[in-house]
């Protein structure tokens, strides 16, 4: 059995409660899941479920309160912030938003050389590390000289991926990374990210809304609800056949591109929201 790079072990994620003596919030609740070497687990969830808490928790972005995040067989949990920057050429991330995650005021080569000269790498072998990163990516070697603002999201994107690639990363967090491009591009940076995975080997912790999204890229997937995971296995089936109720609710909202298909979909979830709100009816009853 391969031993996981990331595992993750009835993780409790609580925050300070709104006034006075009001009572802690509890954004994970006993959370448990695992990362092999190369794999992508797709966390998918809708706003509120906890999924984008555990990408944070997994970067030292949010505080542990109970169990443990271990990666390569390290406990992570409750490192200082020294002992999380020995971790950056190891751990990376993809933020959302390409147009506010990328400094507007630096080049793209200002942008990619920043974290290869912060891990005291010389600047012509920076340089020459950005011609490799960009050809990685798809981008043209004279976007080096060029600001953000001059590109398309899509493009945004790519730079935000190679930024992340830099240190040549065993894990990179994405944290719902293509939600803020068009379909044709998502699936365009969807593919770009599985194919430096089948060069790379860099192992993916996949976060989206989107059940469709998890389904291209995941090896796994996980389902959040409310803080807990619902259902967890493989991403085939999970995405195709969801055996939890609220995955299910999530499958028929996905939207497919066949009208006919489309309007089928829709129908089978209002039957099956209609059979949910009867049964929550009598059982109140």
């Amino acid at each position: 059995m391969t031993a996981s790079l990331l595992e993750v072990k009835d993780l409790v994620v609580e925050y300070p409660g709104k006034g006075f003596r009001a009572e802690p919030f509890r954004a994970l609740k006993g959370v448990s899941l695992d990362i092999l070497p190369g794999e992508t687990v797709g966390l998918v969830g809708e706003s509120g479920s906890g999924k984008t808490t555990l990408g944070r928790a997994a970067l030292g972005l949010a505080p542990v309160t109970a169990g443990t995040i271990t990666y390569d067989g390290r406990d992570i949990s409750h490192l200082t912030r020294r002992q999380r920057r020995s971790l950056t050429s190891e751990i990376q991330v993809v933020f959302q938003d390409p147009y506010s995650s990328l400094n507007p005021s630096m080049t793209i080569e200002e942008i990619l050389i920043e974290p290869l000269t912060a891990a005291g790498v010389a600047k012509a072998t920076a340089r020459t590390r950005v011609r490799d990163l960009l050809d990685q990516v798809g981008l043209p070697s004279d976007a080096r000289s060029r600001l953000p603002r001059e590109f398309s999201g899509g493009q945004r994107q790519r730079v935000a991926i190679a930024r992340a690639l830099a240190l040549e990363p065993r894990l990179i967090v994405c944290d719902e990374p293509v939600s803020a491009l068009d379909l044709s591009t998502q699936a365009r940076v969807l593919d770009l990210f599985v194919e430096i995975q089948e060069r790379t080997g860099v192992a993916y912790l996949f976060v989206t809304h989107d059940l469709a999204v998890v389904r291209h890229v995941s090896h796994r997937v996980a389902v959040m609800y409310r803080g807990e995971i619902v259902e967890y296995g493989d991403g085939d089936r999970v995405t195709s056949q969801p055996e939890h109720p609220y995955t299910q609710r999530l499958f028929m909202a996905a939207p497919v591109p066949d009208p006919d298909k489309q309007e089928e979909r829709r129908a089978a979830r209002r039957a099956f929201l209609a059979s949910e709100a009867g049964a929550s009816t009598l059982g109140a009853a």
